[in-house]
Order: structure tokens, then C-alpha cells, then sequence
């Protein structure tokens, strides 16, 4: 498993999350979005996993809904425990991410 994967695993349950926050959305458009917005390697085969142990947590919540176009689709939603969540995986993240980033640039940032 490559770095990327893995650090992308580890990220994944937050940006999920972070889409669900902004619209109710169900899988295969948030897979797209993900897709859009850089995470190239993220599959609907990748999100429904995901998306099951949030709702297993009580972070996300599941509605079939009618479409306009074919079946009913299952949209998700962020519970209270899901936003509670999200500020905690945004925290830790720029906790995480900006030391990482000062220290990869070389010989930049530190003594």
C-alpha cells in the first residue's frame, strides 16, 4: 500500500464528513465529488465502507429519497455527533498537516 493510500485512509472518514456537512448528498455523487475535488483514488467501491461504519457511529444518517431519475436514493446527512466529529478531524488535522509541511521543505522552518 502506497503512502498517499495510506494517508488517504486515514483522512478519508473527515473529508467525507466535510462534503456531507455542506449538502445532503448519497454515494456515487460523493464519490464525485471527492474525484473533482483531487482525491483521485477514492471509488464509490472506497466510500460505501465508509459511509456504513459513520452511520454504524451515529456520525452520518441514511434517507431513501425519491429520484428524478431511476430509484430511490439513499442520501446522508451529518448528525450532531458528525459535525462534533468534524471539528475534531480538522483540528488534529492542521495540527498534523502544517509542522509536516514546514518540515518537508528542506532546510526551511526550523534551526
Amino acid at each position: 500500500m502506497s503512502l498517499r493510500t495510506q494517508l488517504l485512509k486515514g483522512i478519508l472518514d473527515g473529508c467525507v464528513l466535510s462534503v456531507i456537512e455542506k449538502e445532503p448528498i448519497y454515494g456515487y455523487e460523493l464519490s464525485k465529488k471527492l474525484q473533482a475535488a483531487g482525491l483521485q483514488d477514492v471509488s464509490e467501491g472506497t466510500i460505501y465502507p465508509v459511509l456504513l461504519r459513520l452511520q454504524k457511529n451515529g456520525l452520518i444518517r441514511g434517507e431513501m429519497q425519491p429520484s428524478v431519475s431511476g430509484p430511490n436514493r439513499k442520501y446522508y446527512f451529518l448528525t450532531e455527533s458528525g459535525r462534533e466529529a468534524l471539528a475534531a478531524i480538522a483540528l488534529e488535522w492542521e495540527q498534523v498537516v502544517l509542522p509536516v509541511s514546514v518540515l518537508l521543505k528542506r532546510g526551511n522552518g526550523y534551526d
